[in-house]
């Protein structure tokens, strides 16, 4: 199968209302429309998605079975994990929403030779990298620099890499994640209207080589 020159492959379990009890997997299941949980059914999908051409193509959709001893997270990793060589085949990057920027996920991910994409929370806990001069004193070296307010960020450790109209500003960092374990590509999204800003989001790639605007596109 050929790759697509600029593809990603895309996860997003999908809430389904079903009223009854027969129905095989039904039990309660996040509704992103309603935010709450719901009866109903999870359906698991994938799509590749090329980015040039803004249009994603899709791959499969698999029914979330009645869990015993596997937590749903546990679940959705067993479904990379069992997919994993037909994904490579397209692409080695896997995006999916904020609920999924959690360790185990990553940690999943990266042990099958693919690189993680997602959103950040605005509370998300990270610490900028040392990167000047140790003291040459016993101990440890030095590795982290203070922690990271979006709001009120140290721009001496971004560079800007991308600037749109005076309405968007992207700027990025490579930072470490406490929760994640591991340094991360930051790329930290600020929108304006009418000269003011609006809001800011935070995406993230373990590739710390990919480029800051693509991160924020995917």
């Amino acid at each position: 199968m050929q790759k697509i020159k600029e593809c990603i492959i895309a996860f997003d379990p999908s809430y389904i209302p079903k009223s009854g009890k027969s129905t095989f997997g039904t039990a309660y299941f996040w509704s992103g429309c309603a935010q709450k949980a719901k009866w109903g059914l999870d359906i698991c999908g994938f799509a590749a998605v090329d980015v040039f051409r803004n249009t994603a193509f899709h791959l499969n959709a698999i029914q979330t079975p009645p869990l015993e001893k596997l937590t749903l997270l546990d679940y959705y990793c067993s479904l990379l994990v069992e997919n994993v060589m037909y994904f490579k085949e397209l692409s080695t990057y896997l995006v999916a929403d904020a609920y999924f920027s959690k360790k185990k996920v990553v940690d999943t991910v990266l042990s099958l030779g693919m690189h993680f994409i997602s959103r950040l929370r605005d509370d998300a806990d990270m610490r900028y990298i040392y990167k000047g001069k140790q003291s040459g004193k016993k101990g440890a070296n030095k590795k982290y620099d203070g922690k990271i307010n979006p709001y009120s960020p140290d721009m001496n450790h971004f560079c800007e890499v991308f600037t749109s109209s005076k309405e968007i500003k992207i700027y990025s960092a490579i930072v470490y994640h406490n929760t994640l374990k591991c340094n991360i590509k930051l790329a930290m999204a600020i929108f304006y209207k009418n000269g003011k800003e609006v809001t800011r989001k935070l995406y993230f790639s373990t590739d710390l080589t990919m480029d800051a605007l693509k991160i924020s596109i995917c």
